[in-house]
């Protein structure tokens, strides 16, 4: 398995990346990609794709190191996907791997990521991979006014 970080405007991010990732962010249009990228990138925004052998895309992850006043500096991974037909794999093991690999140059203390109530197959694994349940992630919708 192969495993790269990719830049803005690198054309992977749309051939490779976006098909699997828009597995798990189905609402994600190849230009809300681009511009998500482009206005992230600046925040710390970056994504990761795994390749298998045969140079097919079966992961990707969307990530950035935080710097706040909970856990002073961590990586935040804010997507982790494995291609539908690649699960059980090695790929998200590999990916989280990386990313802790990235996350321990960075002198974070901690590396954490949110998943949906409803991804209970994502919480197993998680769970096997020896991360622990230690928040709760509240969210209100904000619609316009008036």
């Amino acid at each position: 398995m192969k495993i790269i970080d990719l830049e803005p405007g690198d054309p992977r991010l749309i051939s490779d990346l976006f098909p699997v990732l828009h597995q798990l962010r189905p609402h994600l249009t190849e230009d809300l990609l681009r511009d998500v990228y482009a206005e992230g990138h600046a925040q710390g925004l970056r994504f990761t794709a795994a390749y298998a052998d045969d140079g097919r895309c079966v992961g990707a992850s969307g990530w950035r190191v935080v710097v706040n006043t909970s856990t002073i500096r961590s990586l935040y991974v804010d997507d982790l996907v494995t291609a539908a037909d690649a699960r059980s794999t090695g790929v998200g093991h590999e990916l989280l791997a990386h990313l802790e690999a990235h996350a321990r140059e960075a002198g974070a203390h901690v590396f954490v990521l949110d998943s949906g109530t409803h991804r209970t197959d994502a919480h197993r694994f998680y769970l096997r991979e020896r991360m622990a349940i230690s928040a709760f992630h509240f969210t209100k919708d904000l619609k316009p006014q008036g």
